[in-house]
């Protein structure tokens, strides 16, 4: 399935899927979604985002869910935490 607002660009993000032209992560619209904001709370958050944007996101989400939910666990605060335990900003 296509998904017009969604891109991948070395670079930016690890090259996680992203709503194009920014820096937005599917997988944090996915986390919004799961902590119970809606689409119009989410755009509210981020303003320059459209409804068509944020619909788009999660639909690639529940299309790729496993992926999704993998880069949600490889960037859990946790596992941030450990991987750049000691680096002087974690302070």
């Amino acid at each position: 399935m296509k998904h017009p607002h969604i891109e991948r660009r070395p670079g930016v993000c690890d090259g996680e899927p992203v709503i194009k032209g920014t820096r937005i992560t599917v997988a944090l619209i996915a986390e919004l979604e799961q902590m119970g904001k809606t689409a119009d709370e989410i755009v509210a958050l981020y303003p320059h985002l459209t409804h068509a944007q944020v619909y788009d996101a999660l639909a690639y989400h529940y299309d790729n869910k496993e992926e999704i939910d993998r880069y949600r666990q490889e960037n859990s605060e946790e596992q941030v935490r450990r991987k750049y335990k000691g680096a002087s900003w974690m302070k």
